[in-house]
């Protein structure tokens, strides 16, 4: 018994931290939060921090570790719906996942810019490796569905999920650019709508899809993103599923 109040006295401690990590990242970026922000914020020692993480950078990994995992569980429910057919499994789910990033827009783009920059290729490329890991059974899983009910068409589902999350990465990789440049273009948003739909088709060929199929992105996640900072996710007019 005691031992079990131990761990979850560690592990609301662990998240307290946390939690603390993911305020200032988003309030005031990641490179301007310092360990010392984050002692001030909590009260706590250098001690006490170093026992849980032992640098800033093991921080950022594990306050990914812990976005990864929250995607995780607003994926599961969409993947396992008996009631939905895999075409709109497909569609729901890369919407939702785009709702999800758009309302947490400010951290992300604080990490984005972390993780993008030259010096954090490797901390990037382990990242994305724990997302594929995550993410790929369930779009097997989608694909077999898919292939069950016709509407897919692809010889080696099994091993589809890995071309679809390569695609889907090359996609975040070809629009993050766009997102974070300081200067806005007036052509931006048709810009990103032409590039989604560029990765909708090479999907729909690659799942053998109906042409006009598949849906990555649409023009309103889009404009919540180019949005001035100080406009919420909330405010963006949206159209309804």
């Amino acid at each position: 018994m005691a031992r079990l109040k131990k761990e979850e006295e560690y592990t609301n401690r662990r998240n307290e931290i946390l939690d603390a990590a993911q305020y200032l990242i988003q309030t005031k970026g990641y490179e301007q939060t310092s360990i010392q922000d984050i002692l001030d914020r909590l009260q706590i020692s250098k001690g006490a921090f170093y026992h849980y993480f032992g640098s800033k950078a093991a921080l950022l990994e594990a306050v990914t570790a812990r976005m990864v995992d929250e995607a995780d569980q607003v994926m599961h429910p969409i993947v396992h719906d008996p009631t939905l057919p895999a075409l709109e499994k497909f569609n729901r789910l890369n919407d939702v996942m785009g709702q999800w990033k758009t309302a947490r827009r400010p951290m992300l783009m604080s990490l984005l810019r972390v993780w993008y920059a030259d010096d954090n290729a490797l901390m990037r490329q382990k990242t994305v490796g724990a997302l594929i890991r995550r993410v790929e059974p369930l779009y097997v899983e989608i694909v077999r569905q898919g292939n069950r009910e016709g509407v897919f068409k692809t010889t080696y589902p099994d091993r589809v999920g890995a071309v679809i999350i390569a695609l889907i990465q090359s996609f975040g990789d070809d629009i993050t650019p766009r997102l974070l440049a300081v200067d806005r273009q007036k052509d931006d948003l048709e810009n990103l709508i032409h590039i989604a739909l560029a990765y909708n088709e090479a999907l729909e060929r690659v799942l053998g899809a109906p042409p006009g199929s598949i849906r990555l992105a649409d023009k309103d996640i889009f404009a919540a993103w180019l949005a001035p900072d100080e406009e919420s996710y909330e405010s963006i007019p949206r159209k309804e599923n």
